[in-house]
């Protein structure tokens, strides 16, 4: 198995001084694990930070080491979304695991190679550092914003909060953010844990008049219960990627990703290609955490079973595509169909126990059971009250989109939809191999699935 790919992400504005220390270490430090970068972002800095980089590290940066982003619009420096855009910028350096690490921070010898050692471990942690400020084992102030996630983590949480645009408790927020999602915190190990000591006058530079804030544990987050930031304005800008003039634009992301399909209109094969896309999909795990989607849906108009994964398909996501608009603002739709004919016989052999065999299973586990219920009125298989509802499903769903064309993609399965349709409506690239047919007939229909 593949180490994965880790991506320091550090932001930098008048901080060149703290770089030219912390930076030629930290390679070195880290030189035994040779699937991390260090991805900086030049957050339009007037300092010597550029020329520094270009000449004591042209080596690194040639060789992928370091990579040099420039974020050149004339703007405060804003420190959620400075890190937001450090963190895009990993990923688009094909980061598995990002990690906030300040310009003044020191990794410590091997911490890439633990990082990764940790995540081999429990993938759905976080790393943070706890901050000791009294006594032999008092750390550094400046390693408090160490955080290290996954990926997945940091789309499913949208980053850090943007509304935190100076000095302020950006990541504890995140912080907590991470743990009400699910992710465990796992504590960084204190050797790891160290940087240049400096004193407020440089901390403040960029916004003095918040200056009076002594100590982040002065901020107050009681009473947050929000889990997702930004709604997919996260880090948004363009850049320039290593001193060059072609623009990187940091474009909207989506908030979340909803497969609207009806059951049997190929949402287990568009759960497979939005895996191979990267992201973290999910696609009926169970009966159980299909019922806590429904009743928190019914119940709280929103769902923290559901926030845990950043794509979801298959019932009962159809059920709640109005819901789940609204309570996810920014979010990509996508309205999987058939031909009523092929879709039709797909349900009749999904409601047959002798072509599906997880039907027995409906009857002791009433939830599948209840989920037809509430899609059609009934239980058992009925090809007119089904088509109906399916002919219903797809006229609601247009008319709800229809003047926001850009926030739904209808793709036709029987009339080939595939990769092209999908990676333009995401932005993706077009993956090598083809797109995935799970389940297919002769008629490419999906026979298997969900269990529904």
């Amino acid at each position: 198995m593949q180490a994965p790919t880790i991506a320091f992400c550090t932001t930098c504005k008048g901080r060149a001084q703290h770089l030219k220390l912390t930076l030629p270490k930290n390679l070195l430090d880290n030189s035994s694990y040779s699937n991390c970068k260090f991805v900086i972002v030049d957050y339009n800095s007037h300092d010597d930070l550029l020329a520094y980089l270009r000449t004591a590290h042209e080596s690194a940066i040639d060789s992928g080491r370091v990579v040099v982003y420039s974020y050149r619009h004339p703007t405060p420096f804003r420190m959620a979304h400075a890190k937001n855009m450090a963190h895009r910028c990993g990923l688009l350096e094909g980061a598995d695991i990002l990690v906030n690490l300040d310009a003044d921070n020191y990794t410590g010898e091997g911490f890439a190679s633990y990082i990764a050692a940790q995540f081999s471990m429990e993938p759905n942690i976080f790393l943070w550092a706890r901050m000791v400020k009294e006594g032999d084992d008092r750390l550094p102030r400046g390693i408090s914003g160490r955080i290290a996630v996954t990926k997945h983590a940091f789309l499913n949480t949208g980053g850090y909060d943007e509304k935190y645009d100076t000095w302020s408790p950006d990541d504890k927020d995140f912080n907590a953010r991470l743990w009400r999602l699910g992710y465990q915190g796992r504590e960084i190990d204190r050797r790891f844990l160290d940087g240049v000591l400096h004193n407020d006058k440089m901390r403040f530079k960029e916004y003095r008049h918040v200056q009076t804030h002594k100590g982040s544990d002065q901020f107050d987050l009681a009473g947050e219960e929000h889990t997702i930031a930004n709604y997919g304005n996260i880090g948004r800008g363009i850049v320039y990627r290593n001193f060059g003039d072609a623009p990187v634009e940091l474009t909207l992301l989506p908030t979340r990703i909803f497969g609207i399909g009806l059951h049997k209109t190929a949402t287990t094969s568009l759960h497979k290609a939005l895996t191979i896309l990267g992201y973290d999909s999910a696609h009926w795990t169970n009966a159980h955490w299909a019922k806590a989607i429904w009743r928190e849906m019914s119940e709280h108009g929103y769902s923290r079973t559901l926030e845990a994964h950043y794509a979801l398909s298959d019932l009962p996501i159809p059920l709640f595509f109005r819901e789940l608009d609204q309570a996810y603002p920014g979010s990509k739709f996508i309205l999987t169909m058939r031909q009523e004919d092929r879709w039709l016989k797909s349900v009749r052999n999904h409601f047959d126990p002798a072509h599906n065999i997880h039907r027995a299973r409906w009857d002791t586990d009433p939830f599948s059971n209840k989920v037809h219920s509430l899609l059609y009125g009934r239980k058992k298989f009925d090809a007119e009250v089904m088509l109906v509802r399916y002919r219903r499903h797809y006229m609601e769903v247009k008319v709800h989109f229809m003047d926001r064309p850009a926030d739904l993609l209808e793709m036709n399965m029987d009339a080939g939809a595939g990769w092209t349709e999908l990676c333009h409506f995401l932005g993706q690239p077009v993956p090598s191999l083809p797109y995935p047919r799970e389940f297919a007939t002769q008629w490419n229909e999906e026979e298997g699935g969900s269990g529904i």
